[in-house]
């Protein structure tokens, strides 16, 4: 018996990219097993584990690619989530990667809105040290300017975070436009 959680199978668009990058992509062998029996996706690359039947034995899939392209979307959604991705999980007031949450540039009680260009992640003391300051009032400027991301940019930081489990056979799908060393 195959452990729901062994073997999980990287996803790819039909163009051969993963579907996103943070989180990856992923289906659990179950998953993957019953889009390869409903002809949604082609097995690229297989695991050495099998699952068997009474009258059927499969080896697991490891990297499945879609048969038909899905377009990603143009603009992330703005979410808590994908502002730490795009400051990189990093406080934007002092690098601590510990207690973030986020801060708006110009406060709420303030007129400030909740948008792309005036929140970003912050360390829960510094967050509270800024208070409801302008950061020219606080002296606390971030490291980089509030801006909305593109599905790139996010895709880009979320390369950086690569998750607990990488089977060697994604690494050619999820590295494949990195320079390569001579």
């Amino acid at each position: 018996m195959v452990r729901p959680e062994a073997c999980p199978a990287l996803v790819l668009n039909a163009d051969y990219r993963p579907l996103s990058y943070y989180p990856l992509s992923i289906w659990s062998w179950q998953d993957a097993i019953k889009a390869v029996f409903l002809d949604r996706v082609n097995i690229v690359s297989s695991y050495d584990k099998t699952v068997r039947s009474p009258s059927f034995e499969m080896r697991l899939p490891s990297v499945v690619s879609l048969k038909t392209y899905v377009q990603p979307s143009r603009n992330p959604a703005f979410t808590r989530f994908n502002v730490f991705l795009r400051d990189r999980f990093t406080c934007q007031y002092c690098g601590s990667r510990d207690d973030l949450t986020f801060d708006h540039l110009i406060p709420r009680s303030k007129g400030g809105q909740t948008t792309w260009e005036n929140v970003v992640t912050a360390c829960s003391p510094c967050n509270l040290r800024k208070s409801d300051l302008l950061p020219r009032d606080a002296g606390m400027w971030p490291h980089q300017p509030p801006f909305s991301p593109s599905i790139h940019d996010l895709h880009q930081n979320g390369r950086l975070f690569p998750p607990n489990y990488l089977h060697e056979s994604w690494m050619d799908y999820l590295y494949w436009d990195t320079e390569l060393e001579p």
